[in-house]
């Protein structure tokens, strides 16, 4: 125990940054594959995960079903009502003459002679009937009324996508952040314990009458002071993990993140920054223009006439005999003999229907889906600026992120320096304890610095990714 501890407060002191950053990776490395047991949550399991999981994204593809089957249900508009219908009554057949309209409905469609009084002579009846009925041609309404099913439908698609795209840029946005904290968290850890290193330092050395009590009560402060922050990273971290767990949909997890690309620079080519066609928000935005079109042409179809084909064949059965206008007792009771078909219609025709007083209604409503139309390709328009915008801020912030990652050593070189100078001049009583407490101010800033300068490149590269509409340009950086 005393061999690790006097490695670890000289020999690691006196490694260079590099040697230390690629210690650090180790341990956290070794650390991440003995957490819990468990296995690692990759970026690329940590997108798939989310996009299976959240609920909003399950939401958009059950849409998505509906509006396929709605295309379907449009594409069926255009068959034939054909009409079966068979009915097999007992009743009197009674007439009278005058004037009768069933309000409501309702009526009873008995037929026979206005005899000079009441009788209840009854008898089976049926009817038998197959109608067609085929709008045959629509002068492109049912083409019309397709095209406007497979834009909504495209619709549903569209914002499908978008969704999977922005939620993945979400939970690699927050995988990343996690990551961060860890970082921050480890740097407060490192913090401390140099803190606790100092202070027990000037213990001894106050105990000795070498240094005023004084310093031991700075000493102390800073130990509390580190504590806290260490305390305040470990609050964060769990916030971002919080977080995270949320978008992946999952109900707690403890599993440890790879951070193996943590601190790996991307292998960055040049390649045109500019929007792709592909985009999935413009898509979305692009397909909301298309529906608002097929809408304007299905309305400006109604300006036009339907032709329609019609046939019925129908059979009728009836207890009552032809020769029952003279002689009423010429029916019968029997079952079989009231259902049996005696009389037989056809009819076939054509029709053409024409409502003259919807062309000004459709004239309206054209105007109206018009304006919609406009209204969509102005938000397609605004959200092609913005995306423009946010690719020229990203490769902005990408490059500035690369620049303070190649910085961030020196600071910590510098910082190292002079923390160790420090310490030994406060060992051999050259210099006061507030000035070696600034440099391990300095130089966990330094290492704070460092650890998160390699998470903003990715953050920034996945900004970047999320600008231009390709998550590929952020994801196979991973594998590299």
């Amino acid at each position: 125990m005393q061999t690790l501890h006097f490695r670890r407060t000289t020999h690691y002191r006196d490694m260079t940054p590099r040697s230390k950053l690629l210690l650090i990776m180790f341990f956290l490395s070794m650390l991440s594959h003995h957490v819990s047991g468990q296995d690692v949550l990759t970026m690329q399991e940590a997108l798939t995960l989310g996009v299976m999981n959240y609920g909003t994204i399950k939401s958009k593809t059950f849409q998505v079903q509906s509006s396929q089957h709605a295309l379907s249900q449009a594409k069926r508009e255009y068959l034939p009502n054909i009409v079966l219908s068979a009915q097999q009554t007992y009743g009197t057949i009674n007439g009278q003459n005058g004037p009768l309209y069933g309000f409501g409905g309702f009526g009873v469609g008995s037929s026979g002679l206005p005899l000079p009084e009441q009788n209840w002579n009854a008898a089976f009846g049926a009817l038998y009937l197959a109608n067609i009925n085929w709008e045959v041609f629509t002068f492109g309404r049912a083409r019309g009324r397709i095209q406007v099913a497979r834009a909504t439908q495209a619709i549903a698609a569209r914002d499908l996508e978008q969704e999977q795209f922005q939620h993945q840029v979400r939970v690699a946005a927050a995988y990343l952040n996690v990551l961060g904290t860890q970082r921050l968290a480890a740097a407060q850890q490192k913090n401390l314990a140099r803190a606790e290193v100092v202070q027990r330092s000037v213990s001894a050395r106050a105990k000795g009458g070498l240094v005023a009590g004084v310093d031991s009560a700075l000493a102390n402060a800073e130990v509390a002071n580190a504590r806290i922050a260490l305390l305040r990273a470990l609050d964060f971290q769990q916030e971002e993990e919080k977080k995270l767990v949320l978008l992946l949909g999952t109900v707690g997890s403890n599993t440890p993140l790879d951070s193996s690309f943590a601190f790996i620079t991307p292998a960055l080519e040049p390649k045109d920054t500019s929007v792709i066609s592909s985009h999935p928000i413009l898509n979305f935005y692009q397909s909301r223009v298309q529906q608002s079109q097929a809408q304007i042409n299905l309305s400006r179809k109604s300006y036009f006439p339907s032709l329609s084909l019609v046939g019925i064949f129908q059979a009728r059965a009836s207890g009552f005999e032809a020769q029952y206008v003279q002689d009423q007792t010429a029916f019968t009771h029997s079952y079989g003999d009231g259902i049996s078909p005696t009389r037989a219609n056809y009819l076939v025709g054509i029709g053409l229907t024409w409502n003259l007083t919807s062309l000004m209604r459709t004239n309206a409503q054209v105007k109206s889906l018009s304006y919609l139309n406009m209204a969509a390709q102005a938000e397609l328009e605004l959200a092609s600026q913005e995306i423009n915008t946010q690719t020229q801020i990203a490769n902005a912030k990408l490059s500035n992120a690369l620049h303070i990652q190649q910085e961030a050593p020196i600071q910590v070189q510098s910082a190292t320096d002079a923390y160790t100078q420090k310490s030994a001049l406060y060992r051999n009583g050259l210099t006061t304890l507030v000035d070696v407490t600034q440099t391990l101010y300095a130089l966990n800033r330094a290492e704070t610095d460092r650890d998160l300068a390699f998470i903003n490149v990715w953050q920034a590269l996945l900004l970047k990714a999320a600008a231009t509409g390709d998550l590929n340009l952020f994801t196979n950086e991973l594998t590299r």
